[in-house]
């Protein structure tokens, strides 16, 4: 599925190819995570000392797990995000609170650039939500991100999300948050969601 931001270009998602470095020309897919993962604004990724061989090894684990998947998204064609999905029934949440069916975990990530673009990332966490929303069981999405990444909290907020509470994870605090297809639908005014 594809979705078109006015003025920013067309978002897209495709599978996440976590093969070992080949020395190919055009980097792979965990070269390019490599980069984007160890970059200093990716620091809530919790990454930044990873080498490349940490990188393979974490989203070859993900592609073996039955219940998380990752995509590397595309601005016009081109590497630009990470999204993963996850069921937070058997991933990441166990434990922490009590799924309701259609329940769908995400994380993303934007590639780090030397020329933002003003609206930017609001346009990727809208066609990540508009991706997970593609799939007609997914009820409501959940995230659970630091509680000291107030710029995501905002960005969560831009599209629906509602805080919940604070919960413990091994390696954060996190504001556990959820966004309903309606609450999705509202936030983002009479832009398509799909059903």
């Amino acid at each position: 599925m594809s979705t078109t931001a006015p003025a920013l270009g067309t978002f897209s998602v495709r599978p996440l190819d976590p093969s070992p470095t080949s020395g190919g020309e055009t980097p792979s897919d965990a070269e390019l995570l490599h980069r984007w993962v160890t970059h200093p604004k990716a620091a809530f990724w919790m990454m930044q000392d990873a080498v490349l061989q940490d990188v393979e090894r974490e989203y070859m684990r993900i592609a073996a797990h039955e219940h998380h998947d990752a995509f590397i998204g595309l601005h016009d064609g081109e590497p630009a995000f990470l999204m993963e999905r996850y069921d937070p029934r058997h991933v990441e949440l166990v434990g922490l609170y009590e799924p309701e069916p259609g329940d769908v975990g995400m994380h993303f990530l934007v590639a780090p650039t030397d020329t933002p673009v003003h609206g930017f990332t609001r346009a990727v966490i809208t066609a990540v939500m508009r991706e997970l929303f593609a799939d007609p069981a997914t009820r409501r999405v959940v995230v659970e991100p630091d509680v000291g990444n107030k710029a995501v909290h905002a960005l969560n907020a831009a599209v629906g999300f509602v805080p919940e509470r604070e919960i413990q994870k091994p390696e954060k605090t996190a504001l556990l948050s959820f966004c309903t297809r309606e609450q999705f639908e509202a936030a983002v005014g009479d832009m398509e969601v799909p059903r």
